[in-house]
């Protein structure tokens, strides 16, 4: 044996010694790792009134962005009127059970017609990564992590599986004709596209991050479900089909407020 191959061989096996253990814990980075580090970005939007309740009022799910300091949810979970004349204001509750913590979110931009909202809080939670702008096809994996039946017994996000059925304009599908409001024969004159997903989400799930079981980069956003017989059937027989809006709308507001992601 030459001292080349001789010395070859030994770096062989001082490279598989070295690298091994890195590999296999790679390897061993598991769809149970991505929804627990997912979680961590995850809040509940809540509405403090002090004068009504010592609590929270827990009205849907949202994001952690950027440098840790902006949080993304559905405009329509933040799109009551605060009343001026007593102390009112949103919140963001981060936490698990009863060991949550919760600060003031104020409310720095609203995209209405993307259904999106961007608050900023004051102290740093850890951020989501975004995912890219290209629509992924149906039939890609995704999962999502909020809370769907809000907090009545404690905070606790629970995480849906599901996949991307298809990419479809941004209107509520309807059972028959006389369903389709003005509003939505307007938007279905100029679409927006959005992603229509084989997941069961709830109410509470508004705001909830959509994103890659094998990254956890954002996709989307959950912002409706399909609700076929009543508003009351969402909770009791949930359709499956669920909404979300593409994760490019979030960036959009980031970009226009000068949030770094």
């Amino acid at each position: 044996m030459s001292y080349l191959s001789h010395y070859s061989n030994v770096l062989l096996v001082f490279t598989s010694l070295f690298f091994s253990p890195f590999l296999s814990a790679n390897a061993s980075y598991s769809f149970v790792d991505i929804v627990s580090e997912t979680t961590d970005s995850v809040v509940a939007i809540g509405l403090y009134t002090p004068l009504e309740s010592d609590g929270n009022q827990v009205l849907g799910t949202g994001f952690v962005v950027g440098n840790g300091k902006w949080v993304i949810t559905n405009y329509h979970v933040v799109s009551k009127i605060l009343d001026p004349q007593i102390v009112q204001h949103y919140v963001a509750i981060h936490g698990e059970g009863r060991n949550v913590t919760a600060q003031k979110a104020e409310i720095v931009d609203i995209d209405p017609v993307h259904d999106l909202a961007l608050l900023k809080i004051s102290n740093e939670l850890k951020p989501l990564k975004m995912g890219s702008e290209t629509l992924l096809k149906p039939g890609n994996e995704i999962a999502f992590t909020g809370f769907p039946l809000g907090a009545a017994i404690g905070l606790y996000p629970a995480t849906h599986k599901g996949l991307i059925s298809a990419i479809t304009p941004d209107a509520i599908p309807a059972r028959n004709a006389d369903q389709l409001t003005v509003s939505m024969l307007k938007r279905l004159k100029k679409p927006e596209l959005v992603y229509q997903l084989d997941a069961t989400a709830f109410p509470g799930n508004s705001g909830s991050p959509v994103y890659n079981i094998e990254t956890g980069h954002l996709v989307g956003v959950i912002n409706k479900v399909f609700v076929s017989q009543g508003k009351e059937a969402a909770l009791s027989s949930p359709s499956g089909i669920s909404y979300a809006i593409p994760v490019k709308h979030v960036m959009a507001i980031l970009n226009k407020n000068d949030v770094k992601y």
